[in-house]
């Protein structure tokens, strides 16, 4: 079975992550089978402040409101075997660890969890503080992957992009797409 992604865009700042997996993954189609993608009203703002634009709009991928409970991925049946939170606000994290499924993306989070398949949540926080990191504990004690946004600098990036190029790739290394990138010791 190829993968069936669910991407969610949360308000953290970090929109230059979200659209880097977004790019990347219109250029490997063949490697998934569907991309479904929840993105809240705080995200499009996020979004729209740091990179300028709507170009969120763009993409080929199937989009599904806060609240669509009628979204395929909200039921395990789906088989959606990915789903990856970029980036990830502090709150979005808290609302996964205590196991509220209040709205769609939280849903989601919930029924991979308890499918016993891939979460990645791609943090965007700094400093954490202890709550932050008990509720890393716990999504890592449940199943879940946690993924800072922090960028590598091996591959010697030179632009903004290629910075959160190394974050994007890492987190597409983790969700089982093949990507081209810098690989270590080659």
């Amino acid at each position: 079975m190829k993968n069936k992604l669910i991407i969610a865009i949360t308000g953290a700042s970090g929109s230059i992550y979200a659209k880097g997996i977004l790019d990347k993954l219109v250029l490997y189609p063949e490697q998934y089978e569907a991309v479904g993608i929840v993105m809240s009203k705080n995200a499009k703002d996020v979004w729209e402040t740091e990179l300028g634009n709507q170009s969120y709009t763009n993409y080929p991928f199937s989009f599904y409101e806060k609240q669509d409970f009628y979204a395929p991925f909200a039921s395990g049946s789906a088989q959606y075997n990915t789903m990856i939170v970029v980036p990830c606000s502090m709150g979005t994290m808290g609302r996964i660890a205590a196991g509220i499924s209040d709205d769609l993306l939280t849903r989601a989070a919930d029924v991979i969890l308890k499918e016993r398949r891939k979460l990645i949540l791609v943090a965007r926080e700094t400093p954490y503080n202890l709550i932050h990191i008990k509720n890393m504990e716990t999504i890592t004690l449940a199943g879940g992957i946690i993924c800072p946004a922090t960028p590598s600098f091996y591959s010697k990036p030179t632009t903004i992009e290629e910075v959160a190029a190394t974050v994007v790739d890492r987190v597409l290394d983790l969700a089982g797409i093949d990507v081209k990138s810098y690989r270590w010791g080659k």
